[in-house]
């Protein structure tokens, strides 16, 4: 045999074996992304991708409106002694939540429960945890007179502040241009619900579900696995993986028992006194939840392993393992986003103040 000869036999099953390479390198690839394919489908059908914005025909986004929520929502001059916003309870730096087990309002009054994020909360079917406010400008709304959130004796004494400071008739009057009383109560609502309705947060998860599979890493994935597989997406599916109905919290046993409740809640029932809603809280959305501790209802539950383990108990009466926690928490970090820009920055207001006892 020549060297050319030799020297190509050579060539030619290097060609070969890079060949064979290849074509093993291929067909892993699309092994791969076969058996990733059933869960992304499967994820389809229980999930979906947040949307750019929370707007309805009801409530509409608009530019003014937006804009004067935002300023409304980190003003704290309009509660009764002037030191309580939205933002007192919902803080960018904590994802929208204030890290306590019970928020605390005016006066130092404690709230009944904790504080839910404000992040995509207006995807979710009710506000509140037992749901006793129809939508997220109701509750905004509210908390005007809420005797444990800003505290003000009435409505009236709000829209006296409200004209006190400089440029808030303005805003009003540019936010409901069509509305011939502008400065009211059901406005302020409506303002704050077009800024909340702007707090979107796109996670790792809804890439996936665009079809990145990526995006996700195979933990995470193997959490989403079991996540759907033991049962905890019956009540956290949708787009914002909770918050689309009421659950008893307890199925397999008394929650206070798992949790160390200082107090027993007995949820729904306290507002419809219906027995059937004994226990009855609102699924909550498990968007961003990784940044949103401590959990449940009464913030009695500091960690998020912890948490995982009591619902595994109590609502699907399973002992989960170590592994499966761990994967569980690998997916549900995939579900945290970046701060909307507008949330991460705080307004700089109008440089005025005055007593809580403006006439």
């Amino acid at each position: 045999m020549t060297t050319y000869q030799f020297t190509a036999k050579n060539v030619s099953i290097r060609w070969t074996r890079g060949i064979i390479w290849a074509v093993t390198l291929i067909a892993m690839t699309v092994h791969a992304q076969e058996a990733e394919q059933p869960l992304l489908a499967k994820a389809r059908q229980l999930f979906n991708p947040l949307p750019q914005d929370m707007t309805t025909k009801e409530f509409p986004i608009t530019p003014a409106r937006a804009a004067l929520g935002r300023k409304l929502f980190f003003d704290p001059r309009l509660s009764l002694d002037g030191t309580v916003s939205c933002a007192t309870c919902h803080r960018p730096a904590l994802y929208g939540t204030d890290a306590l087990a019970k928020s605390i309002g005016v006066e130092h009054r404690l709230n009944a429960r904790n504080a839910p994020t404000v992040l995509n909360a207006a995807l979710q079917f009710k506000a509140h945890w037992v749901g006793d406010r129809a939508n997220v400008e109701e509750q905004a709304m509210k908390s005007l007179v809420g005797h444990a959130s800003f505290g003000n004796a009435d409505f009236a004494a709000v829209i006296r502040k409200i004209n006190a400071l400089p440029g808030y008739a303005a805003d009003f009057k540019q936010a409901f241009p069509n509305d011939p009383e502008p400065v009211k109560p059901e406005n302020w609502g409506n303002a704050i619900g077009a800024y909340e309705r702007t707090l979107v947060t796109p996670s790792p998860f809804d890439a996936y579900l665009k079809g990145d599979v990526k995006a996700l890493s195979s933990q995470a994935q193997q959490g989403l696995k079991t996540f759907i597989d033991i049962g905890c997406v019956s009540c956290h599916n949708g787009v914002a993986v909770g918050g689309s109905m009421f659950q008893k919290f307890g199925i397999f046993g008394d929650y206070w028992k798992e949790t160390g409740s200082q107090s027993i809640d007995e949820g729904r029932f306290n507002e419809t006194k219906a027995p059937a809603d004994k226990y009855l809280f609102k699924v909550p959305g498990l968007r961003n939840v990784v940044m949103t501790p401590p959990y449940f209802h009464d913030g009695s539950v500091t960690t998020l392993p912890q948490a995982v383990r009591i619902m595994g108990k109590v609502q699907l009466g399973k002992e989960l393992t170590d592994q499966q926690v761990n994967d569980l928490i690998a997916f549900l970090n995939s579900l945290t986003g970046e701060l909307p820009k507008d949330f991460a920055t705080e307004p700089v207001l109008a440089p005025q103040s005055f007593s809580a006892a403006l006439p």
